[in-house]
């Protein structure tokens, strides 16, 4: 199959997507060479390290995060959180969206101390991440960000979320902010 392109034409090399019971292998790859490296554990082993580490070498790119993929709730009906839009800058969760995604934008807080991006990634999906600051952690404006992200996505189209599972903080805030896991994702990068 071929790598899952990205809006801006740019190409992934790989993307290893998967939840309860299926998974997909994105890649420019034989899907006779993936069934013989999963066939041990067909459902498991394509986000398994020895998958992912033969797909890297295979595909000639690294294997980004193993992340939790999440889905976002309705749009509020109101926005609890006061945000600025600006313009993106050189934040590291700006940059990283930067070459990720394409429509790029950036909200912060009137302190700064909070940051949401939103862009459109993989097969054109909406993608959001937020940052707080460390000083202002603690205060529920990780939940606040995820809780107001889908309003911020035109025409209600649906959001979605990369998150760590070792980000434990992040991850407790798009938990209680309604957000559903669905499964989970490795994006292979140059």
């Amino acid at each position: 199959m071929p790598a899952p392109a990205l809006l801006d034409g740019r190409r992934a090399p790989a993307l290893v997507v998967g939840g309860t019971g299926w998974h997909v292998v994105a890649a420019d790859v034989a899907p006779a060479w993936v069934a013989a490296q999963v066939a041990h554990e067909p459902v498991e082993a394509p986000l398994g390290a020895r998958f992912l580490s033969s797909l890297a070498d295979r595909v000639g790119a690294e294997p980004g995060v193993l992340d939790a993929l999440l889905t976002a709730p309705p749009a509020p009906e109101r926005i609890g959180i006061l945000l600025g839009e600006v313009e993106p800058g050189e934040h590291p969760r700006v940059r990283r969206a930067l070459r990720h995604r394409t429509g790029v934008r950036v909200w912060t807080t009137p302190d700064r101390t909070a940051l949401l991006v939103l862009g459109q990634g993989v097969a054109g999906r909406w993608e959001v991440s937020v940052k707080v600051h460390p000083a202002a952690r603690g205060r529920g404006l990780g939940t606040a960000l995820a809780a107001v992200a889908p309003a911020l996505v035109p025409d209600g189209e649906p959001l979605w979320a990369q998150v760590a599972p070792a980000n434990t903080a992040s991850l407790r805030s798009f938990l209680a902010a309604g957000w559903r896991p669905v499964g989970a994702e490795v994006l292979f990068g140059p």
